[in-house]
């Protein structure tokens, strides 16, 4: 059996659920209950990371930084993580943050991407940080472009390689599959980052460890782009349920989702409605199942086409606009029609 180190990032991924609306007592509460539970890793801040707080994507109530400090200021034992994409995210970000007491920087890119990241992993491996290489998107590459990627992370310094499987687009075999072929291609851990828009997040965590993950991230309630996040309780219930070691403890974190949905009530759960699904589908990352879901009320449209349109595009994170023209060129076609 495998012993596991938990992240969550219902702080961070989280936010995409509740619009980047996250606020100080919010961070503050949810991650001293983490910290109580024995969570390994708490990753804290706007959905898209560092410097993700734009008018493109969705602007934070108050500065990240703030929520960054209220989290390192509640916890004892989990260290506080952040997330940044290079071009979002600066050197001056990362300062900041290890200046603040956060102790893990992972570093993202889109998974054919990994070559932006170098000058970031190596900025926060000076600044005495544990560096991660975040590869988004997963399910878009081949087992074999994720082994290029993988090396080049590891070549850059990062502590372990993950990968984001971003759209719930996979199914176990293709997790297997994109895992082994990492852990052949490296000697740094793997970890695994999945989405639940075909309801496949903890099988989808169960494959991807037996293939050699040894890192694992979940979110409260299932908090997260899409249809959600691997349900950080759930997950916990299925780990240990599978014989292998969490220091996480169950009843500890049933409590924190408890204090998580209450600091954010009303807002409805994530839930695996026909949009997610069809995003899942069609491989379309889960963070634009908002952007979608507005766009196709504002144009009377069809949700289901545009997120087709979507996957045929193949958008990949930060391509907000991409939904928007999508959007446009859809309503055009179906006045024409009409006409």
């Amino acid at each position: 059996m495998t012993d596991i180190t938990f992240v969550d990032v219902t702080l961070r991924d989280g936010n995409h659920t509740y619009k980047h609306q996250f606020t100080s007592e919010i961070v503050s509460k949810t991650a001293a209950a983490l910290d109580a539970a024995g969570v390994d890793i708490i990753e804290v801040g706007h959905g898209d990371g560092l410097g993700g707080s734009t008018v493109h994507i969705g602007r934070s109530p108050e500065p990240a930084i703030n929520l960054i400090k209220a989290a390192c200021d509640s916890v004892t034992q989990a260290r506080i993580a952040v997330l940044l994409l290079p071009g979002f995210g600066i050197f001056r970000d990362l300062e900041e943050c290890k200046e603040a007491g956060v102790s893990v920087a992972r570093i993202a890119s889109h998974s054919t991407e990994a070559d932006t990241t170098k000058q970031h992993i190596r900025k926060a491996a000076d600044l005495g940080m544990m560096t991660v290489g975040y590869l988004i998107s997963a399910g878009m590459a081949d087992p074999e472009t994720l082994a290029d990627e993988a090396r080049k992370l590891e070549s850059y310094g990062a502590s372990y390689v993950n990968l984001a499987e971003s759209q719930g687009h996979l199914v176990p075999t293709e997790v297997a599959e994109r895992v082994r072929a990492v852990r052949n291609a490296v000697s740094i851990p793997i970890g695994f980052h999945p989405h639940n828009n075909l309801g496949l997040a903890n099988g989808n965590i169960l494959a991807a460890i037996d293939e050699g993950a040894t890192y694992i991230d979940g979110s409260l309630k299932g908090f997260g782009g899409g249809a959600g996040n691997a349900q950080t309780e759930a997950t916990i219930a299925a780990l240990k349920r599978a014989g292998h070691t969490v220091r996480t403890d169950l009843p500890g974190i049933l409590d924190a989702a408890q204090v998580f949905a209450d600091l954010v009530a009303p807002q409805p759960m994530p839930v695996i409605d026909n949009d997610s699904i069809m995003m899942g589908y069609a491989n379309v990352y889960g963070g634009y199942v908002l952007p979608v879901k507005r766009a196709a009320e504002k144009y009377g449209i069809d949700a289901r086409a545009l997120i087709m349109k979507l996957g045929e595009r193949s958008v990949v994170a930060g391509q907000e606009d991409a939904v928007e023209q999508e959007a446009q060129a859809l309503a055009a076609a179906q006045a024409k029609a009409v006409a």
